[in-house]
């Protein structure tokens, strides 16, 4: 599966999501996706008036390459937040070691203005991209992690950070599908897979609305669910809480 998610007010929307076989006569390479699916959105959003490759892009490393890179960049995005592995091999100051001895060594900064966790923002040179400012941070007293900016421009720690605080809201979103809502387990081919993910995804969307409704403010989506699974008759609370007309089958 390969998502485009779109973050707005630390709110979750998917915009596409694409199934990817991993081998067979219908393997695609993810790139190759990921620009067919970002052009056609880009498409599609210029016909209302929105330019959305001026919006900060985020994404994991596992198949993002140098030539990836160069093609977000033709295509249009400024800003682009790549997560570093930890396998990696960095330069930083003549020194070269992967970068989860890097993690370990580089002394981090105490939280400042724009950054709530302990960081640091230095120059590094990577064999995929070249040289490129890097940012370390920690979350927590034993996991660090490492970001590269592959932008077209330089961007401040502060910068990267605000963009990156976005990513963790996408990671819920994934989480939340393959949790609750059992993403993987759909066993469906062809139009039926995508019927049975829409419905997830309409699924997932009514439980965002649920959550601005006073009585499920205080619950997670998880809790909702189960709330919904154990109590509730489906048309009882669309006639409760939407109070609109609903045909149900």
């Amino acid at each position: 599966m390969l998502g485009i998610i779109l973050t707005i007010n630390h709110v979750a929307l998917p915009l596409h999501l694409l199934f990817c076989p991993k081998q067979g006569r219908y393997h695609t390479n993810k790139a190759d996706v990921l620009i067919f699916m970002l052009t056609q959105l880009k498409t599609a959003f210029l016909r209302e008036g929105i330019d959305i490759t001026q919006l900060p892009l985020t994404m994991d490393s596992a198949y993002v390459s140098q030539e990836l890179r160069e093609r977000l960049h033709q295509l249009g995005c400024i800003d682009i937040i790549i997560a570093g592995k930890g396998n990696d091999v960095l330069t930083i100051d003549g020194q070269k070691w992967n970068a989860s001895t890097w993690k370990k060594v580089l002394m981090l900064e105490e939280p400042t203005w724009g950054i709530d966790v302990p960081s640091c923002r230095i120059w590094g040179y990577s064999p995929t991209f070249g040289s490129l400012i890097l940012f370390f941070f920690r979350k927590s007293t034993t996991r660090s992690y490492y970001l590269m900016n592959c932008s077209q421009r330089s961007l401040r720690g502060a910068e990267i950070w605000h963009i990156w605080k976005q990513h963790y809201i996408i990671e819920c979103f994934w989480k939340i599908m393959k949790s609750i809502f059992q993403m993987r387990s759909m066993q469906l081919q062809g139009d039926g897979l995508y019927t049975a993910l829409l419905i997830k995804v309409f699924a997932y969307l009514l439980a965002l609305r649920l959550q601005a409704q006073g009585v499920f403010s205080t619950l997670t989506i998880t809790e909702i669910m189960r709330k919904l699974r154990r109590e509730e008759d489906v048309r009882d609370f669309l006639v409760t809480h939407f109070h609109a007309p609903f045909s149900i089958a």
